[in-house]
C-alpha cells in the first residue's frame, strides 16, 4: 500500500531533477536564452508556486472525497502540466507547465503522508512515511540520469524527451490507486463506521474485527472523534484549546526543512559544483552521485526511524547541517576568485575555488546531504503528519505543506540571484537558520515516536509536559489491549461496535416528532 501511495512522492522527485540535470546543458541554455538570476529563479520556483495552490486546495478535497481520491485528482494536474512542458515554446510556457505540475505535488505532498499516517501501525508509522521520502529521492535519481542521458540528444528533443518521461510514474500511480483501501480514520470521520472497522481489521489483524488490538484502537479512534465533534469548528479550531501549538509545530517543522538550505544543494547542485570548478560530464556525474548518497542514507534511516526519537534527529540534524554550511561558506569566502563572465559560461555562477578548497566544498556538500537524509528530510514529513488531530489532519497537513512550499518558492527564487550578489554568504545564512531550527525543535517539539496518533493529542493539551521532558514510547495502547483481553476473560461480549452518528440521530428524532 505504502509503495503505491508514495509514487506521488516520486512525481515530486521527478520534477525536481527534471531541472537539475537540464539547466547546465547547452541545449537548455541555447533554447531559453541562458536564463540567469531572477529568470532562472522563476523557472526553478514555479513548481513551488503551484504547490502552494495545490496544498491550499488539498485539505477540503481530502476531507470531502477522501485521502485516496484526492491523490487521484492530483494526477490529472500532472498529466496536463507535463504536456505543457513537453510542448513548451519559451520561458512562459515552461513556467506555466511547472506551476500545473506543482499543483499536483502540493496535493500529494500533503495528503500522501496523511494517508500513510492514518493506515500505519504506531510501531511502524515512521518507516511507512519514510517510504514517501525514499520515493522522492528515487524520483530525483532516476529523472536525473534520464536527463543526463537525454543531454546527449541534439536540439530541443533533449529536454522534451526527458520531461515527457514524467508521465510514466503518474500513469502507474493512477492504475494502482483504485486497489488501495480508504483511510479507516477518514471513513469514521464521515460516518462510514462499518467500513472503517473492517478496513482497520484488514490492516491490523488480517480481517479479524474481534481482535483486541482492533477493538482497543477503534474505541480510541471513536472517543477522540466524538470529542472533536463537540469542539470548535472552522478555522478557529487550529488555534484554540492549545491547537496553536500543533499548528506551530506542523507548519514550522516544514518551513525549517526548506530553510535548512539542503534543497538549495538538491536543486542547484550543478551550480555549487561549478563553484568547485567541476564542469561538463564530471559535474553531471558528481551531481548524480549526490542523489545516490541521498537514497543510501535515507534507506539506512528506514530501519532505525521508529527506534530513534524525532526530537533527537531534528535537533542534532539541524546542528550538523549548520556546520556543513559554515564550512562550505568559509571555504568559498576565503579561497574563491571572481569569474564575472560566469564559470564555464554559466551566468549564474561567478565565483570558483580550485585545489584543496574545491575538494572541501565537494566533500561538505556531500556531507550536508548525508546529514539531511538521516534527519530533516524524512523526519519533517513524519512529524508534520503526526501532530494533527483527526478532525484537523487533512487541512492541517495542507497548512504544513503550504509553509514548506512558500519557503521552497522563496528560496528557489532567491538562490540564483543570491549566488550572483552575495555569493558565499548564502551558505552562512543557511547555517544560522539551521541553528534557529535546532533551538525551536528543542523548545517546542514534544516527542511523538512510539505513540498512537490519538495519544499524541495529549502532548499538546493544556498542562502537557514541556517538550524537552518528553520521551519516545510509553504508549497506553498495550494497557488498553490488555483491558479488552481482561473483559473477554470475564465473559463480556466485546466487539468493535458501530456507534450512532449524533447528528443523524437528532435528525431522525426530529423527523419522528414531525410525523
Amino acid at each position: 500500500m505504502a509503495i503505491v501511495a508514495t509514487v506521488g512522492g516520486m512525481l515530486f522527485g521527478f520534477d525536481i531533477s527534471s531541472m537539475s540535470a537540464i539547466v547546465i546543458t547547452d541545449q537548455y541554455i541555447d533554447y531559453f536564452g541562458n536564463p540567469s538570476g531572477v529568470t532562472q529563479g522563476a523557472i526553478g520556483s514555479a513548481l513551488a508556486a503551484g504547490s502552494v495552490l495545490g496544498s491550499l486546495m488539498a485539505g477540503p478535497i481530502s476531507d470531502k472525497y477522501g485521502r485516496r481520491d484526492s491523490i487521484m485528482f492530483a494526477c490529472l494536474w500532472w498529466l496536463v502540466g507535463t504536456a505543457v512542458q513537453v510542448a513548451t515554446n519559451g520561458v512562459g510556457s515552461l513556467i506555466a507547465g511547472r506551476v500545473l505540475n506543482g499543483v499536483c505535488v502540493g496535493i500529494t505532498s500533503s495528503q500522501v503522508p496523511v494517508y500513510l499516517a492514518e493506515i500505519a501501525k504506531r510501531d511502524s508509522r515512521g518507516r511507512i512515511i519514510i517510504i514517501q521520502q525514499l520515493a522522492i529521492e528515487w524520483g530525483i535519481l532516476i529523472m536525473y540520469f534520464i536527463g543526463y542521458g537525454c543531454s546527449k540528444i541534439d536540439g530541443t528533443a533533449s529536454f522534451r524527451t526527458a520531461w515527457g518521461t514524467q508521465l510514466i510514474p503518474c500513469v502507474l500511480l493512477m492504475i494502482g490507486l483504485p486497489f488501495l483501501p480508504r483511510s479507516p480514520r477518514w471513513l469514521a470521520k464521515v460516518g462510514r463506521e462499518e467500513e472503517a472497522i473492517q478496513t482497520l481489521a484488514d490492516i491490523q489483524a488480517g480481517g479479524n474485527k474481534d481482535d483486541p488490538l482492533v477493538i482497543a484502537e477503534w474505541e480510541e479512534i471513536y472517543t477522540v472523534l466524538a470529542a472533536e465533534r463537540e469542539s470548535v469548528r472552522g478555522w478557529k479550531k487550529f488555534f484554540v484549546n492549545g491547537m496553536w501549538k500543533r499548528t506551530l509545530a506542523g507548519m514550522s517543522v516544514q518551513a525549517w526543512q526548506q530553510m535548512s538550505g539542503a534543497n538549495v544543494i538538491v536543486y542547484y547542485i550543478g551550480y555549487v559544483f561549478l563553484m568547485a570548478d567541476l564542469q561538463g560530464d564530471v559535474n553531471l556525474v558528481s551531481s548524480g552521485i549526490q542523489y545516490a548518497i541521498f537514497i543510501i542514507f535515507t534507506s539506512i534511516m528506514f530501519f532505525f526511524i521508529d527506534n530513534t526519537g524525532r526530537r533527537t534527529l531534528l535537533v542534532y540534524g539541524a546542528l550538523g547541517m549548520a556546520v556543513c554550511h559554515f564550512v562550505v561558506g568559509g571555504l568559498l569566502g576565503t579561497y574563491s576568485i571572481d569569474v564575472p563572465e560566469g564559470v564555464g559560461g554559466n551566468h549564474n555562477v561567478v565565483i570558483k575555488v580550485t585545489g584543496s578548497p574545491a575538494h572541501g566544498v565537494i566533500a561538505f556538500s556531500y556531507l550536508l546531504i548525508i546529514v539531511y537524509a538521516l534527519t530533516l528530510a524524512p523526519v519533517a514529513w513524519i512529524y508534520a503528519a503526526e501532530v494533527w488531530s483527526l478532525g484537523t489532519r487533512a487541512t492541517g497537513m495542507s497548512l504544513a505543506a503550504v509553509a514548506n512550499w512558500i519557503f521552497n518558492f522563496a528560496l528557489g527564487l532567491f538562490t540564483p540571484p543570491a549566488f550572483l550578489n552575495i555569493k558565499y554568504k548564502v551558505f552562512i545564512i543557511f547555517g544560522v537558520l539551521c541553528i534557529g531550527a535546532a533551538i525551536q525543535a528543542w523548545l517546542t517539539y514534544p516527542e511523538t515516536c512510539g505513540k498512537t496518533i490519538e495519544e499524541i493529542e495529549l502532548l499538546f493539551a493544556k498542562g502537557a509536559p514541556a517538550a524537552w521532558t518528553t520521551k519516545k514510547g510509553g504508549s497506553r495502547l498495550e494497557a488498553e489491549i490488555q483491558a479488552v483481553l481482561n473483559r473477554k476473560e470475564r465473559g463480556e461480549d466485546v466487539h468493535a461496535d458501530v456507534h450512532p452518528d449524533p447528528e443523524k440521530t437528532v435528525t431522525s428524532e426530529v423527523a419522528k416528532e414531525t410525523v
